[in-house]
């Protein structure tokens, strides 16, 4: 089973029905499984403060929803993760590439890696990184965990869990 099979397969266990996702090339094969899951909407977002709006109004209607980004759009959704999300209380898996560590070819997505899990902890926002492919075993504990405390979760993937950044 792919690791993208995988992955989608923990979110449909855990009634997760509602995703949200703004592209992201890490993330491209994940987000393609989830638009062939018949058990997943999949409303993709323009921004992920957006994405984290409608994520909102998933759970006020009575669905399970999750968020496909990039942490280096992190920045855009503090306001939305604090006044919105963790003041009501909503469960909020993020799935998040985390761009910008070693061999990252592109030098701006290193800014915000530098800023990406001070930011979480300041927000007290519970974070696992994944670094390897058999990281992703402890994903439906943390879905559970979420969903159990009502509290948003960052799972970090970096470029060696999806396999390298290609040729570079």
């Amino acid at each position: 089973m792919s690791i993208n099979t995988k992955i989608v397969n923990d979110l449909i266990a855990n009634k997760i029905s509602f995703v949200t996702t703004v592209p992201c090339k890490q993330l491209a094969g994940v987000i393609d499984e989830i638009d062939r899951s018949p058990d997943i909407f999949h409303i993709p977002s323009n921004k992920e403060d957006e994405g984290m709006g409608l994520c909102a109004g998933a759970w006020m209607g009575g669905k399970r929803p999750a968020i496909i980004m990039q942490n280096t759009a992190l920045g855009v959704t503090l306001n939305t993760l604090a006044t919105l999300i963790q003041y009501y209380r909503m469960p909020l898996p993020m799935l998040i590439s985390y761009r910008g560590e070693l061999r990252e070819p592109v030098a701006c997505q290193v800014e915000m890696a530098v800023h990406t899990k001070a930011l979480l902890a300041q927000l007290n926002i519970p974070t696992y990184h994944f670094h390897k492919e058999r990281d992703a075993d402890e994903l439906d504990a943390i879905l559970k965990y979420t969903f159990m405390c009502n509290k948003p979760v960052a799972i970090l993937t970096d470029a060696s869990f999806w396999g390298g950044y290609g040729d570079q």
